[in-house]
């Protein structure tokens, strides 16, 4: 498996998650983003070309794959922007409280090991009043899916680096402190296991 998670599963996951689907769902999030921000997740760098760079200030990319990084560094040279790169993952954020005032995060809370500590981090680090800006997959409202969803996680999980197909992202966000400004809820194409999407803004508090 080690061989497969260096190798084969980061560029893996960068083609999956270049998805034109995916790709439509970044353009009407990633834009909104103002100021100092930072990406949760940045993985391969698939949301810097949506940035508005008169909105950004600058940019903490956070992602703990070395090999998804070094995609991203080079897209980064392209940016009118600085972006600053962290090798951790989103339980470990090395900013100070409010130092924030967007946080982004697209297709990453599926594959945070503790996603809780990982939001209550988001929000400390985001001002008071500060967006976090969310695009996921998750928890299916229908019931079968659902049910397919719950016997495929575990199988999912070890072939994906850890993804979850089952997470209620709404839930988890008011769990950690958030308020849910908007939200968007849809399948993003017929793979209904893994397309069901979240999407939109909620406030630190």
């Amino acid at each position: 498996m080690e061989f497969y998670n260096h190798y084969i599963l980061p560029n893996l996951t960068h083609w999956v998650c270049s998805h034109k689907d995916i790709t439509y769902q970044r353009k009407k999030v990633i834009p909104l983003a103002r100021g100092r921000v930072l990406e949760i997740g940045i993985g391969s760098g698939l949301n810097l070309p949506f940035y508005d760079r008169k909105k950004i200030d600058f940019l903490w990319g956070l992602d703990p794959s070395k090999q998804l990084r070094k995609i991203a560094e080079k897209k980064a040279a392209d940016v009118l922007f600085k972006v600053d790169f962290i090798g951790l993952s989103g339980e470990e954020i090395p900013l100070e409280k409010n130092s924030a005032d967007t946080v982004v995060v697209t297709y990453t809370l599926c594959s945070i090991p503790d996603v809780l500590k990982a939001l209550n981090e988001m929000n400390r680090v985001l001002k008071p009043g500060g967006e976090l800006l969310f695009c996921e997959h998750g928890k299916a409202p229908d019931t079968h899916i659902l049910q397919w969803q719950n016997r495929l996680n575990p199988i999912w999980k070890r072939l994906s680096g850890g993804c979850h197909l089952n997470r209620p992202v709404p839930g988890l966000l008011k769990k950690a402190g958030f308020k849910i400004q908007n939200l968007d809820m849809m399948y993003t194409s017929n793979l209904k296991l893994i397309s069901f999407n979240y999407l939109g803004t909620a406030v630190a508090r």
